[in-house]
């Protein structure tokens, strides 16, 4: 008894607070400003050559309710809000019974967002399972609900809902599955039509047929139960063969989605671009976006990942001129995984980290030829701990070995005896300089790439060293218009020099060690498997820990980061390794197929010599084993090249 008197107190006090709280609101929505909604939030997406691959929240052919057909409005009301014309913009009883039957299943089976509210959201708001998101909502349907009639609500959701296809608005939906006007559509065409928005992906009956007639009879089954048809009605339309006229659309992607969220995450970080666009009257974006090398990369994943396979991927390409990004995959396949990986994930990069490590070591007098011994070493610190890096396979040289060759075979050891020499804030002032700013401890293990950062982060570096030093921001939207084609912004695609391109060119061919068969010795490079795919010289570098696999490479057109791993962090098997490098050569080279050959030139301020490339020595033509190597003119080693002084 205590208890339910303390239940109906809670309840009394929440119910006086939420009438409380729903006056305000209404009473505010009464006196603010009338949202304007005939055009609002008409966003458009174009590629990198002008092309239209996205249209959203909107419609250029808007009609009115008088010339839409009766059957589509009835079959909408119906199916999506019977209760449309009794409420004020939220179904209070729909709410209880759809939280009931979630509750009592274990599972969300039943939505209870009104006409209304999936007008504000197509409108206004992103998607975004957020408090904030559900504030807005309620604020922005009772400000619609209002200032507009029901008719002036339901003609606006009606020429703004997804159609599928890149369809927005019964008109061009109508137009494109039927090619008739919206006016003309038959009970059959109608239902149909109806269907599809609950999920454009699966029943557009050009995607799948079979289950856009299921989706169907379940539209023409709740307008007989809500009266709006007879049953023969039903039959009679459910049995009328029907002609779609639609092509399926070229833009045929699973990734693309990733691409527009990037999109629109971007928009998100315009100053002088509202963030509700509330008042724009339409936007037109113009991204960077390469149809083709999307296709490339999408294809290339599927085709080295198995279709049934847990493991995820993301992946980047870029031009390194400009830093516009032409292809984003944020994951397998956005109709099962919305989460974007490539621009909110975070997770270690392993030994993609030490390009960055060797360029400081460059800048610090290290060269080409520079020697540390690659051994079993524990390094020991002042507060008596200790670290004792590992090579891969615990393979070790066991001698003194050159930084070309600990690039080639990604040598642990040397690289934390080179972070150590440097100092340990060395590297993370040369992450920071390339436009990392993700938390980076200063240890000893951070050479091997055991700090978290995003694949955008690292793909701007990367591009700093594939433009010969200047640094440039990623970034997918190149200039925003509005209707009107008035500029509102420009990306600022200025190039900061940051690094010397003298010793960038030295770093660039260094990295192509890592799938050179010439420094076959103790070990192997660690992309020689690849080699074989390779039609022209790139600088590339992979890295992997227990949980992730990443290689990132590049050349003067072109950089491409792919990372796979698993969400969870399960540890990746010893095959699945090899899956990022099968889709960054495969991808890179289809994307390159047909163009010239590219390379840097050489600086007057560098020269080649012919050396051994384990040891770094000076050799003879006649030597078995050679490799030019680049280095400053006046640092290039002699026979007598010294070792620096062992860390440990």
């Amino acid at each position: 008894m205590r208890f339910l008197k303390k239940l109906f107190k809670f309840l009394t006090i929440t119910s006086v607070i939420l009438l409380i709280l729903g006056f305000s609101l209404y009473g505010y929505s009464r006196v603010s400003s009338k949202l304007e909604i005939k055009n609002a939030n008409n966003i458009s997406l174009y590629d990198k050559d002008g092309a239209l691959f996205f249209v959203g929240n909107g419609t250029s052919k808007w009609i009115g309710l008088k010339d839409i057909s009766k059957h589509l409005i009835d079959a909408t009301i119906s199916t999506e809000d019977k209760n449309f014309y009794n409420h004020f913009g939220f179904d209070i009883f729909r709410i209880i019974k759809a939280g009931w039957v979630n509750i009592t299943s274990g599972k969300t089976k039943q939505g209870a967002s009104t006409i209304s509210q999936q007008y504000v959201k197509n409108l206004f708001l992103d998607f975004d399972k957020t408090w904030e998101r559900k504030w807005n909502e309620l604020w922005l349907t009772l400000n619609v609900e209002t200032h507009y009639s029901k008719d002036e609500i339901l003609e606006g959701y009606l020429n703004t809902i997804n159609y599928g296809h890149g369809m927005y608005g019964i008109e061009n939906a109508s137009q494109f599955y039927f090619n008739k006007s919206a006016a003309d559509l038959t009970l059959a065409e109608a239902s149909i039509l109806v269907g599809i928005p609950k999920s454009p992906s699966n029943y557009s009956p050009i995607v799948n047929y079979d289950l856009a007639k299921e989706r169907q009879y379940m539209v023409l089954s709740g307008m007989v139960k809500n009266g709006y048809i007879t049953e023969d009605e039903k039959n009679e339309a459910y049995n009328t063969s029907l002609t779609i006229i639609g092509k399926k659309n070229n833009i045929n992607l699973s990734t693309l989605m990733y691409y527009q969220d990037a999109v629109f995450k971007e928009l998100e970080k315009i100053d002088n671009i509202p963030t509700s666009f509330l008042d724009t009257g339409g936007l037109k974006i113009y991204t960077s976006l390469d149809l083709n090398a999307q296709t490339i990369l999408e294809e290339k994943i599927n085709k080295n990942l198995a279709k049934n396979a847990e493991i995820q991927v993301n992946s980047v390409m870029m031009d390194p001129e400009t830093g516009r990004i032409i292809a984003l995959v944020g994951g397998r396949d956005y109709s099962i995984s919305q989460y974007n990986r490539a621009i909110s994930s975070k997770r270690q990069v392993g030994s993609v980290m030490k390009p960055i490590l060797y360029y400081a070591a460059l800048e610090n007098g290290f060269t080409s030829s520079t020697c540390f011994t690659s051994e079993e070493t524990t390094f020991t610190f002042s507060n008596n701990s200790s670290y004792s890096p590992k090579n891969a396979g615990e393979v070790y040289g066991n001698k003194p070995i050159s930084m070309a060759a600990a690039i080639a075979y990604s040598d642990n050891v040397y690289a934390v005896k080179t972070h150590m020499f440097l100092g340990e804030d060395a590297l993370v002032n040369m992450s920071h300089r390339l436009g990392i700013y993700s938390d980076m401890a200063e240890v000893p293990s951070l050479a091997l790439g055991t700090s978290e950062m995003n694949i955008m982060e690292l793909i701007g570096a990367y591009g700093s060293f594939a433009n010969l030093g200047y640094k440039v921001s990623p970034h997918v939207i190149v200039k925003i218009e509005d209707n009107n084609g008035n500029v509102l912004y420009e990306a600022d695609e200025v190039k900061e020099l940051v690094l010397n391109p003298s010793l960038v060119y030295i770093l660039n061919n260094l990295l192509t060690s890592t799938y050179d068969s010439t420094f076959v010795d103790y070990n192997y490079p660690t992309i020689l498997g690849i080699a074989s795919k390779l039609s022209r010289k790139y600088a590339i570098k992979s890295g992997t820990t227990a949980t992730d696999s990443l290689t990132v490479g590049y050349n003067p057109n072109v950089v491409l980061a792919v990372w796979a791993g698993y969400d969870e962090g399960k540890n990746i098997t010893t095959g699945e390794f090899m899956y990022t490098k099968n889709i960054w050569a495969d991808t890179i080279e289809a994307y390159l197929n047909g163009t010239n050959e590219a390379w840097y030139e050489m600086p007057s301020n560098v020269v080649g010599v012919l050396v051994d490339p384990i040891s770094g020595v000076p050799v003879q033509n006649s030597s078995k084993k050679k490799k030019v190597l680049y280095y400053l003119k006046g640092t290039e080693p002699s026979n007598n090249q010294a070792v620096f002084d062992e860390i440990k």
